[in-house]
């Protein structure tokens, strides 16, 4: 009997972020060309390789490159990590940006996102980000909104859903998730400063 009280409460503590996120990420996951305008984009940061943004990051700086010529956003902020051992993912992504028609001067850099948390509050006091198009893949956006929204930014998101090449990346990216949504949760309560506080 005990067993099973054990189980039945490892199970309500894994459900329990996975449903909050659900929760706060109601509605406000939208395709490009419906997605309600806000004044910026915020694209999370992924793998950068030696020649260019990976496959899956990729596929979200196109979804910003669509909104801002669709006139969805008028600015973007890339947000990731730039250090040289991360192959600097926000200089690639700007770069990608402008060789894909964003304006450089629409762009900002936040070298310092190493975590989704700490790209929300980043963005949120140092860039001026009050409300934004969170893009991501789809696994990761649900997430990306509710943190987004607890850090007080009014989020909507578009994300990825295509499978392509990284499959296998993508397939853990939703199984990660799981342990990621308690961390989550745990952000959204203790709210704790970002690793890195300067621009």
């Amino acid at each position: 009997m005990g067993a099973w009280i054990a189980v039945g409460a490892a199970v309500v503590c894994a459900l329990l972020p996975l449903a909050w996120i659900r929760t706060a990420a109601l509605g406000r996951v939208h395709p490009v060309d419906s997605v309600p305008e806000r004044p910026v984009a915020v694209v999370l940061g992924a793998a950068a390789w030696p020649d260019g943004p990976s496959p899956l990051l990729a596929r979200r700086l196109d979804l910003a490159v669509a909104l801002y010529r669709e006139g969805r956003v008028g600015r973007v902020v890339v947000s990731g990590d730039n250090r040289e051992s991360s192959l600097r993912e926000t200089d690639t992504m700007t770069a990608y940006l402008v060789d894909h028609g964003v304006p450089a001067d629409r762009i900002e850099a936040d070298r310092y996102g190493y975590r989704t948390w700490d790209t929300c509050v980043r963005v949120r006091d140092l860039y001026g980000v009050r409300a934004a198009v969170m893009v991501t893949q789809a696994f990761h956006l649900p997430r990306t909104i509710a943190l987004a929204r607890t850090a007080g930014i009014d989020a909507v998101g578009v994300g990825d859903r295509s499978m392509g090449a990284r499959r296998r990346s993508t397939v853990i990216g939703h199984a990660r998730e799981v342990g990621a949504s308690v961390k989550a949760l745990r952000d959204a309560l203790l709210r704790p400063a970002p690793a890195h506080t300067g621009v």
